[in-house]
């Protein structure tokens, strides 16, 4: 299996175990977002609170030159802990949402 197949099926398994979590509210659903082709892979709260409409993003990943880019983490989890733990190596992961500068003082992927 290719490097961008493994990574694609680590993704998915991942965002579906933190959508299994589901939300305290019933009226909020987690939806998918996988586009495979282009490789950006989403999962959004979409319903209502209230009177309040709930849409976003909360986690995002995307595969870019063979890294995962982690592109937003709105969840309490570690992800990057979890990519690890799930057999990718720290070398692949890039945190997205850090500035190109700050990423050379982690321990992950600069890009």
């Amino acid at each position: 299996m290719d490097k961008v197949t493994q990574h694609q099926k680590i993704i998915q398994q991942l965002l579906k175990e933190c959508a299994s979590i589901g939300t305290a509210d019933p009226d909020i659903e987690t939806q998918f977002a996988f586009d495979t082709e282009r490789h950006h892979y989403q999962l959004l709260h979409v319903g209502w609170r209230n009177d309040r409409r709930i849409y976003g993003c909360f986690l995002h990943l995307d595969i870019k030159d063979g890294k995962m880019w982690l592109q937003h983490n709105g969840t309490e989890n570690e992800v990057t802990e979890d990519l690890v733990n799930m057999g990718v190596p720290k070398q692949d992961i890039v945190i997205g949402f850090h500035s190109p500068f700050k990423r050379q003082f982690t321990e992950y992927a600069v890009g």
